[in-house]
């Protein structure tokens, strides 16, 4: 048998015979640890749901996030990306059944020679079918990474949504306690220019000195310049709000005035191992890892032969025409062929394109792990900035209540002319440094609360969650 013969013969034998599709790696979750670090919260708590923002107590927070939901321009990129993954998704898909056509041609001929003259028409109408028979499994591996890519491109959009959900939430609670501190300012203020009006006075009857005098002056000063800043930043969050919600800054109104109206959520923080169904991005790392899974099968199929069938029926005129004999007239017609191809020589292009999807599976499953190292942070940050915040919160409020006892103290000691004036002038500075302090740690545990929201995912599910982690390295 010749060298032709023999590989005819071997790939007919391993197309007929074997006749399999090649299939992806089977992989095993990646190891978590059993429990968070991390406190995870008090027994009546749980998971985040879907509407987790509700439990702030806000409606205005919940008008806010459903204006953003509706024009919010990255989550309108973001759907707009997933209809562009579904569309692929059926494109790869169509490869896996057969094309149909349908066409018809008409071919005038005429020509003249010393024998005479002759002329006549061909014309055909056909309907015509091709496939190619996936033996190897490239075209559904390939029909495979675009849903699975689809998959990612849907949990990308939810991603996005999970941090427009927690930029608004952040955003709004900014611009509260901005305007809580801008009220602490004026107050501070207010003060400052009432134990002014005292030094003045005692200075005027000669009970004060020059020095007390400036220092006072100096602090009420300081005082002031305090109140444009903190309008400044309150504009600025306002922007970054309207942006967050897709429309321009410019008569954008927040009615909120302060954080104490709004309510602290219970949260739980589960067990690692949940953690996996219940991100997105895990969701989008996965998908992306078992799309490069499937394209790493589509670039080893490629290496082997491609087998394809045509088949063309309809009414021609003439009925048939070849080389050995012709049928004139019209009628009906049906061709049949098949053709099989093995690449030979492409100067490695094939085992190339083969080495580069192997190191992108490599890649996407490098990324796969750090996106569950990644979210495993993100928790245990929340959970220690929480835990850490609950120790500090009677300090916070002894802080502000014993402030308030010194500083009234020291005033009506220092007005009745028994006390020192750089005590008052200490405890006003230091009244004023509590309660802006305290404001502040307001707005870290509701920010705080919403790291953890959104680091648990928002009450985002996989679906089929049972089974969303078989196929994982």
């Amino acid at each position: 048998m010749s060298q032709f013969g023999r590989r005819a013969a071997l790939i007919a034998v391993t197309l007929f015979g074997s006749g399999c599709a090649l299939h992806e790696v089977r992989h095993t979750p990646p190891a978590l640890p059993a429990a968070f670090d991390g406190r995870p919260g008090s027994g009546d708590a749980s998971w985040p749901s879907t509407h987790w923002y509700e439990e702030f107590g806000s409606t205005e927070l919940q008008t806010l996030i459903s204006l953003a939901s509706s024009s919010n321009l990255d989550l309108a990129m973001a759907r707009a990306r997933v209809t562009q993954a579904d569309a692929r998704a059926r494109q790869a898909g169509a490869a896996i059944l057969p094309s149909v056509d349908a066409g018809g041609n008409a071919n005038y001929l005429a020509g003249h020679s010393t024998s005479g003259s002759a002329h006549e028409t061909d014309w055909a109408a056909l309907l015509s079918a091709s496939y190619e028979v996936d033996f190897w499994g490239k075209n559904r591996a390939t029909a495979r990474s675009a849903s699975r890519l689809a998959d990612a491109a849907r949990a990308d959009r939810d991603t996005v949504v999970l941090t427009m959900l927690a930029g608004v939430a952040n955003g709004y609670f900014e611009v509260l306690s901005l305007r809580e501190r801008l009220e602490l300012a004026r107050s501070n203020l207010v003060a400052a220019q009432k134990l002014l009006d005292v030094v003045q006075a005692r200075f005027n009857v000669g009970l004060s000195n020059p020095v007390e005098l400036a220092s006072q002056k100096a602090a009420f000063a300081a005082a002031g310049l305090v109140v444009p800043e903190l309008e400044r930043q309150e504009a600025e969050a306002l922007a970054a709000l309207a942006l967050l919600l897709g429309r321009a800054p410019e008569n954008f109104v927040v009615e909120g005035r302060a954080l104490d109206a709004l309510l602290e959520p219970k949260i739980g923080s589960g067990l690692p191992s949940e953690l996996l169904t219940r991100r997105p991005d895990i969701f989008v790392a996965e998908s992306n890892m078992l799309a490069a899974d499937a394209d790493s099968v589509a670039a080893r199929a490629a290496l082997f032969p491609s087998l394809s069938l045509t088949a063309a029926g309809g009414v021609q005129n003439p009925a048939l025409n070849a080389a050995v004999i012709s049928l004139s007239g019209a009628g009906p017609t049906l061709n049949l062929g098949a053709s099989i191809t093995q690449t030979i020589f492409d100067h490695g292009r094939l085992k190339a394109l083969r080495t580069e999807a192997q190191a992108k599976d490599e890649e996407l499953i490098a990324a796969y792990r750090a996106a569950i190292l990644s979210a495993l942070v993100d928790v245990e940050k929340a959970l220690s900035t929480i835990s850490r915040l609950d120790d500090a919160r009677a300090l916070q409020s002894e802080s502000v209540e014993q402030s308030e006892r010194a500083f009234e103290g020291a005033s009506f000691r220092y007005k009745a002319g028994s006390g020192d004036f750089l005590t008052v002038l200490e405890a006003q500075r230091t009244l004023y440094a509590a309660r802006e302090q305290f404001s502040q740690y307001k707005l870290a545990r509701f920010q705080a609360l919403v790291a953890l929201c959104k680091a648990l995912g928002g009450g985002w599910q996989a679906q089929g969650s049972e089974n969303s982690t078989k196929e994982t390295r």
